[in-house]
């Protein structure tokens, strides 16, 4: 990412730049139009935007996970020549600054809701975990601004650490908020009732059954490394006491709502800008506490405030993920038919209560349940627990990986208990297409589905006839060779709000504009091509705005997979309203009656006549009718609507190669099928499933943010420690579709974004357990290290020799 200072700087100065997060670059069908212009390094990203005169920022973060601050002092980082202002958590309570934290309430058990402690955005009397801000110094170049940030002495008082949410259960674990005792920030007793009569008849059938699998799964933490880091700008126009905040997020009007809700401002008082964002996942969509400090920095000194992390503060000031242990019991008749499942499921929030960081881990992670599977009785639990550790709030997922992969590690096990196949077993027990819709036991309604359609198909595309052949030609070789299932079922949608906005700025184009912000899931290709669709214009007229909150679209983040079902429906029903304003303005002009008036291939035309207008040509009649007050508005249509969740399936298959001599584990073979409904672009699609996928690959094998457990530092904080899949981790990945159109949006679509990271961690799991002998690697959890693998392989064989 470049820095061009004079160009962006100067239009930025005088007003003269283009709507943000405007696209105009086409392409040929079939490509991402984005692709042309970022391939060639034209996007603009946080760290391509400077402005005259601006300022640096350089935030002071604890090194302590928890402490008490005795004293922060400032005087050697002031007189640092070039040093600005220094500011800490006085001048963030003078300026009226609150609670950073933004969750909705959630009720729990007997009455008790979730516990959300203040998170203030400069620390005061203590900090709860290593990276916490304690003051920000604001100077005239970014190195000056480090020098300042150096000289910041903090006094504090070392208190002891508690790192894992199990241990932070634990009696007599350190006490991090008083207003949590025993760090229990919420006891959720479930989706079906609080009084305990579901868990009993749960239990009831547990104690009975003939046959119980019993598995305990832990997801280790995760960091979202995203190819671009969090930065932000923030300017204060002083002549009408608005704020604008430049940054990289997942929805800007969502962000504008948290931030005047944490500044005490009216939200017409803020404007928040995001062009391209290089990944997100999830761990962009909050408000974060260093927004608010960066933009009353730039309101203190008048000026522009910059402020870029690099990698090593991301670690330390980016949410976290994941972080869940997960236990339970699948009960099962003597035919291999499940009665019931009970999960007990805790959660590690981290310091502090992130925005739906507890709401990912109780109600997104019960709706995934029962997945793909007929269980009558279903009893859930989940307890939320705080630590000194960074907060934790969705990625990628959020919530269905968890729950996912604790179902099919138990359906392995299951079979394993029953000494039946595992294809069997779960093909015993999928929900049939003729049950649609179905009612699950957590309160869910599946629209529509095929999964035993699916589960074929993915045994089909993995070539599992031929699997023997393979496992006994890499035993020729000395290894061993794994086959793995992962039938999966996500809901998608979250927030069903959304809005669209259609605008004719004159000639043959139309704007659509949306809340919903790209971060590199193609929405300048799709919504485009979706609205010329219905309007059977050309794509080259369509033209995609996003990233501005000024934009002023209701609705929530690019998030839960929602985006073209909630998006792409309330562009439908926009054009839909539009095209009815359009028929009676085209029946004025052409002095036809309205009903006569049809729509359709770019026209309005009066029907069996050569009378017509193009919609543009009408757009423009339609302005100027609106300006002589001669009807009440012009085409220009902005709306919202809700659309109600998706359930996308598939079933996923990973075969693997296990080296016992080293423990290296190779990924040899994925092969995907997915349910996302109706596709509307083949390519978006796979690029979504392959991304999710490597990124599953990642968590399986490598990926895990470790602390120290003594005092609570996290040591996997750079590229060092925190190992990423590359290009040749992943075999070769085959995939398809199987679409069954979704009955409860109008474009017949579910969700895409997650499915690969949802499937994939069982899938490799599971085929990593089935390759190594003896069940010696049915334990493993993740990630699935060289060193545990081989510890895994030499297990397998003493209980081989030890057999003979």
């Amino acid at each position: 990412m470049t820095t061009d200072s004079a160009r962006h700087g100067t239009q930025e100065a005088h007003g003269a730049q283009k709507m943000h997060g405007a696209h105009d670059t086409h392409g040929p069908q079939g490509m991402r139009v984005e692709d042309i212009m970022l391939t060639r390094g034209l996007g603009r990203f946080v760290d391509d935007v400077s402005y005259p005169r601006q300022l640096y920022a350089a935030f002071v973060r604890s090194q302590q996970a928890h402490a008490i601050l005795t004293s922060v002092d400032t005087e050697a980082a002031k007189a640092v020549p070039g040093v600005v202002r220094v500011l800490t958590a006085a001048d963030v309570e003078a300026a009226g600054i609150k609670n950073v934290t933004r969750h909705p309430p959630i009720a729990g058990r007997n009455g008790s809701t979730l516990i959300i402690p203040p998170r203030p955005a400069l620390a005061k009397d203590r900090v709860v975990h290593v990276g916490q801000m304690i003051a920000v110094v604001i100077a005239e170049t970014h190195d000056t601004a480090q020098e300042g940030a150096e000289q910041v002495v903090v006094a504090f008082e070392e208190q002891p650490v508690v790192i894992s949410a199990r241990e932070a259960l634990r009696d007599g674990a350190p006490q991090i908020w008083p207003q949590a005792p025993g760090n229990l920030a919420l006891d959720w007793p479930g989706p079906i009732d609080d009084d305990g009569s579901n868990a009993k008849a749960v239990d009831a059938v547990i104690a009975q059954a003939p046959h119980v699998a019993r598995v305990t799964v832990t997801q280790q933490r995760l960091c979202a490394a995203t190819i671009e880091p969090r930065g932000a700008i923030g300017l204060y126009d002083e002549a009408t006491g608005r704020y604008t905040l430049r940054t990289g997020t997942q929805g800007v009007g969502p962000v504008r709502e948290m931030l005047a809700g944490i500044m005490g401002i009216d939200r017409s008082a803020l404007r928040v800008v995001s062009e391209e964002v290089g990944g997100a996942f999830g761990m962009k969509s909050p408000a974060y506490p260093e927004y608010p400090v960066i933009l009353l920095a730039a309101k203190l000194t008048g000026r522009p405030v910059r402020w870029m992390a690099d990698r090593s503060e991301a670690f330390l000031s980016d949410h976290q993920s994941r972080d869940t242990v997960t236990e339970g019991e699948l009960a099962m008749d003597d035919k291999g038919r499940v009665l019931a499942l009970r999960v007990r499921h805790t959660a590690n929030l981290g310091a502090f209560c992130a925005p739906t960081g507890a709401a990912l881990q109780t109600l997104n992670f019960a709706r995934c349940f029962p997945m793909m599977y007929r269980i009558p009785k279903i009893d859930i639990a989940v307890l939320c627990a705080f630590s000194n550790t960074i907060p934790t709030t969705p990625y990628r997922g959020a919530g269905r990986p968890e729950a996912n992969y604790f179902l099919e590690r138990l359906m392995d096990e299951a079979a394993r208990v029953m000494k039946m196949d595992p294809i069997r077993l779960r093909q015993r027990n999928l929900i049939p297409r003729s049950a649609m819709p179905y009612k699950t036991a957590v309160g869910q309604t599946y629209d529509s589905g095929e999964f035993d359609a699916v589960l074929k198909k993915a045994l089909a595309l993995a070539d599992h006839d031929g699997f023997k052949q393979r496992r006994r030609a890499s035993a020729k070789q000395g290894r061993y060779r794994g086959f793995g299932l992962s039938c999966f079922l996500e809901h998608s949608g979250g927030s069903p709000l959304e809005g669209a906005a259609l605008t004719f700025p004159g000639g043959d184009s139309l704007i659509v504009a949306l809340g919903v912000q790209s971060t590199g899931q193609g929405h300048a290709t799709m919504y485009p091509r979706l609205a010329a669709e219905r309007l059977g214009i050309t794509p080259e007229m369509v033209h995609h705005r996003h990233g501005d909150s000024d934009l002023d679209i209701k609705g929530a983040p690019s998030v839960a997979s929602r985006s073209t079902m909630t998006a792409g429906s309330a562009v439908v029903d926009a054009i839909d309203a539009m095209l009815e304003k359009g028929r009676k303005v085209a029946a004025m002009v052409l002095e036809a009656s309205e009903t006569d008036i049809a729509y359709h291939d770019g026209h309005f035309e009066v029907v069996g006549t050569d009378r017509r207008l193009t919609l543009f040509e009408t757009a423009a009649q339609a302005k100027e009718m609106a300006e002589r007050g001669t009807i009440p508005e012009s085409l220009d249509t902005k709306l919202s609507r809700e659309t109600p969740l998706t359930y996308p399936n598939g079933c996923h298959i990973a075969e693997v190669e296990v080296d016992p001599e080293t423990g290296l584990t190779q990924l040899l073979r994925y092969s995907a099928i997915d349910d996302c409904g109706n596709v509307r672009d083949h390519v978006l699609v796979q690029g979504q499933v392959h991304g999710g996928v490597a990124q599953g690959l990642g968590q399986a094998l490598m990926e895990q943010a470790y602390y120290d457990p003594g005092n609570g530092q996290l040591l996997a904080a750079s590229f060092t420690d925190y190992a990423v899949p590359r290009a040749d981790d992943v075999g070769t990945l085959v995939d398809d579709v199987h679409p069954v159109p979704a009955t409860t949006n109008p474009l017949g679509v579910k969700g895409a974004g997650e499915a690969g990271t949802t499937a994939a961690i069982a899938a490799i799991m599971n085929a990593i357990a089935d390759a190594i002998p003896n069940h010696a690697g049915v334990a493993l959890d993740m990630p699935a290290t060289s060193e545990k693998v081989w510890r895994a392989c030499q297990a397998a064989r003493a209980t081989a020799n030890s057999a003979s």
